[in-house]
């Protein structure tokens, strides 16, 4: 093997092309990003980064020299059309070609955007997944101008947090029955529900956008039920979806993100997937996770594989989110959960749900509780199962549950 290439220089490809080189590769790495910049943490863009309270050099990930130093080739504004797994070799916009031996697909996921024809075109309509985004989105979060925030989704959530604590009007509408539907309990919805209202953001659920209005740039909107708002500016926050057009154009099976065994590896022996694009096996389901945790994780088990480590990764979800003063922690995946108790703390805004799947522990939302996420991290992580009775029980030691 003397030539590896990666594409997509987010959190998983930057993480593959530096577990590559402390594997001890001394082979040829060439890390491709679409964006001018090195490398860069996303969470913060829609949080510290977009208040102002983190410069842009804060983001990367590495120094800006680190790759040079470590004999990484990284080229920036660099976009690849198209793979040729028969030949092995990626092309370049303008026509450049290089080949690989091995090849790692970490090209992350898109933001979902709203059409045209419903005003997704007009001026001062946002999503929040890239640098450029946050950029564009700054200037025009000024105290007293008026945002429509479109999903109820984390990314909206935060957006709609950041935007209040700048000083904004904000309304968020989404056209689930309740916020956060898709990926918590409502017991969850409920916590950031009131959160939010608390700091006067105007909740609408089970109220979807019909129409952006304005002529060039957004002026306001008409809801569902009628209800028309006027606005300066919006931001959609409606989801992702995983980046697998290359993948597709070049015969990789896909489904949801692309379709990985348990090393990494895709339907061709030579190219692997990690991150946001990469579907992967957790316990029997084909699941696609976004967060920094499995974008890191997944991606140093895939640079490990390549060398020939054989070992299947195994993956161990955790998420987090922060909105306003508080910091919500995931441990696990809530998915087919039966019941979910909570665990009220001693102080106000401290809590923890858990989620069960029949008797067994799957799950933790823990909301300004760092202790008792790490203590339902190291429980699901060991199968270990404590009776609701005693999650709930106020007078209940939790650390004593990690015993045996």
């Amino acid at each position: 093997m003397t030539h590896i290439v990666v594409i997509g220089a987010g959190q998983a490809g930057a993480s593959l092309v530096a577990k590559l080189r402390s594997e001890g590769f001394d082979g040829d790495i060439t890390l491709i990003g679409a964006e001018k910049v090195p490398p860069y943490q996303r969470p913060p863009l829609s949080k510290a980064y977009l208040l102002g309270e983190m410069a842009q050099e804060r983001l990367y990930l590495r120094p800006a020299d680190f790759y040079a130093a470590n004999n990484i080739t990284l080229r920036l504004d660099t976009r690849v059309v198209a793979i040729d797994p028969a030949a092995k070799t990626v092309t370049l916009t303008g026509e450049d070609v290089i080949g690989y031996d091995e090849l790692a697909l970490t090209t992350g996921a898109h933001p979902r955007t709203l059409p045209r024809a419903v005003g997704g075109m007009l001026n001062n309509v946002f999503c929040v997944r890239d640098l450029a985004d946050a950029d564009a989105m700054a200037p025009a979060f000024v105290a007293g101008k008026r945002v429509l925030i479109i999903g109820g989704g984390y990314i909206g959530l935060e957006a709609a947090a950041v935007a209040s604590k700048r000083g904004l009007k904000v309304t968020l509408i989404e056209m689930a029955d309740r916020i956060l539907q898709r990926v918590a309990a409502p017991e969850t919805s409920d916590y950031f529900r009131d959160l939010h209202r608390s700091h006067g953001v105007d909740i609408r659920e089970g109220v979807g956008l019909e129409m952006l209005l304005g002529e060039d740039q957004v002026t306001g909107a008409r809801l569902t039920h009628g209800d028309t708002l006027q606005l300066d500016l919006a931001v959609v926050g409606i989801g992702i979806t995983p980046a697998t057009i290359l993948a597709e154009s070049a015969g990789l099976d896909v489904d949801n993100g692309i379709t990985t065994d348990t090393l990494g590896r895709t339907s061709d022996p030579h190219i692997w997937a990690a991150g946001d694009c990469a579907s992967c096996l957790f316990h029997g389901q084909r699941i696609r996770l976004e967060s920094v945790g499995n974008a890191i994780d997944q991606a140093e088990a895939v640079a490990c594989n390549m060398l020939g480590k054989g070992a299947p990764y195994d993956p161990k979800p955790w998420f987090w989110s922060d909105q306003y003063d508080c910091k919500l922690q995931i441990a696990g995946l809530n998915l087919g959960y039966t019941a979910v108790y909570v665990r009220k703390g001693d102080a106000p805004g401290v809590q923890s749900n858990w989620y069960y799947k029949g008797d067994t522990l799957i799950a933790v939302d823990a909301m300004n509780d760092p202790r008792n996420y790490m203590i339902g991290k190291r429980l699901i992580e060991a199968g270990r199962s404590p009776t609701p009775a005693r999650i709930t029980d106020p007078a209940t030691d939790m650390k004593a549950l990690l015993k045996p």
